[in-house]
């Protein structure tokens, strides 16, 4: 595989991770807040029920 092959492929990557970041709601939003309510709870990490319990139990 050539150099400009890999350049290529290592943009696609870094464009796709930036679009799936760009999508999801800020961590206590309100949209996070309900997309968080709609998630199974065993699904949830740590950090993620203690965010909900400080920015959406008020």
């Amino acid at each position: 595989m050539g150099w400009m092959q890999r350049i290529l492929i290592a943009l696609a990557a870094m464009m796709v991770t930036l679009t799936l970041v760009a999508c999801a709601p800020e961590i206590g939003s309100r949209d996070w807040c309900d997309t968080m309510q709609h998630t199974p709870k065993p699904d949830w990490t740590a950090n993620q029920t203690s965010d909900f319990a400080k920015y959406c139990m008020s």
